[in-house]
């Protein structure tokens, strides 16, 4: 049997670091105690965990440290995009009425590699470090959802093996929670195949897979098209203009990040490129043989992501995401066959 928690912080300043091992103690006492793991969950695309290596590898002390130098890289109220909330399609009046201008904390948040889903183990004194980055906008608090599920163990529960589509482009970005994409509607179909009531969805690359990779946050134009465009360097100078970015010196920003740039930019790129009657021409082949460089070095970008599966708000059991929260695959060159293969693999937490 498991034990799920779900607990609300009020933020207590914009930038923070929350022990949340001793907030859900102190809101439940010893209740986690007698399991040996523990699954962390965030709703929240600017609020969640550093994975639990580099997590050890800093220790709790340089965490805060961290998050100071994920500010230095991105400003509060440097101009970005996303911020521009009249030129935001996705938000209705009221939305835009109350939406953040947080640019800053999504590009943080990829950037430093911070994770909506975590697992530790629960025999350790160690903090489990909830980082908020916009925990205050326009001077009220806000409330963020987290969950902890105690478990004893994971138990295999099956895999799966699917192929996701791409353009012809070789620099592509997809959201795979894309309703006409139909993963989802499979994913749910395998878990309830399963019967797994509790579990954990670890989606990754396949083996051959090359210059590839997963993370998870807003799937929003603006942000991926303008912002994280700031980073690149010429020669997409001449596509980017389109969008009004300046591009900035990539040598400024943490490799994770020029990653996110190259995931953000390909709204610009294959648009333009499109536009331009350029598709699969000698240019496009020429600009992602010089995007792969920068590419290539980014190998801390995650082969994979795990996703919390429980009952979800319907009644069904699936992969459970906060709204704004989308699973990504992004590519910095063209598979063999405009597809990419993903091994999905279910544990049941017992």
């Amino acid at each position: 049997m498991t034990l799920d928690l779900s607990l609300e912080l009020t933020a207590r300043s914009r930038f923070d670091v929350v022990d949340l091992r001793a907030a859900f103690l102190n809101e439940y006492g010893d209740a986690l105690s007698s399991y040996p793991r523990c699954l962390y969950w965030s709703a929240h695309t600017t609020a969640g965990f550093l994975d639990r290596g580099l997590s050890a590898r800093l220790g709790p002390r340089r965490v805060p440290s961290y998050v100071a130098a994920l500010r230095r890289v991105f400003p509060e109220g440097a101009g970005y995009a996303h911020d521009a909330l009249e030129d935001r399609t996705d938000l209705d009046p009221a939305q835009r009425a109350v939406e953040p201008r947080n640019g800053d904390s999504h590009l943080a948040f990829i950037a430093g590699g911070l994770l909506p889903c975590v697992t530790h183990w629960n025999d350790t004194a160690e903090p489990v470090s909830f980082v908020e980055l916009d925990g205050v906008s326009d001077g009220r608090a806000r409330r963020r959802l987290t969950r902890a599920i105690g478990f004893h163990r994971e138990v295999f529960a099956g895999e799966v093996r699917l192929r996701v589509p791409l353009s012809g482009h070789p620099i592509d970005s997809l959201n795979l929670k894309d309703t006409r994409l139909g993963l989802y509607d499979e994913l749910t179909d395998f878990v309830a195949a399963a019967g797994v009531k509790k579990g954990r969805l670890h989606i990754a690359l396949g083996y051959g897979e090359q210059d590839a990779a997963l993370t998870i946050n807003e799937y929003e134009t603006l942000l991926m098209n303008h912002d994280m465009a700031a980073v690149m360097r010429n020669p997409l100078w001449f596509m980017a203009k389109q969008t009004q970015s300046a591009l900035a010196n990539p040598r400024a920003i943490p490799g994770k990040a020029l990653g996110y740039a190259r995931y953000d930019l390909v709204r610009i790129l294959n648009s333009s490129l499109d536009a331009l009657g350029l598709h699969g021409s000698l240019v496009e082949k020429l600009v992602a043989r010089t995007l792969a460089f920068p590419a290539s070095r980014l190998f801390r970008m995650r082969r994979s992501i795990n996703l919390l599966v429980a009952e979800t708000p319907n009644g069904a059991v699936g992969p459970v995401e906060g709204i704004y929260q989308s699973p990504i695959l992004l590519q910095w060159r063209r598979a063999a066959r405009d597809t990419r293969e993903l091994r999905v693999t279910l544990y049941a937490l017992e």
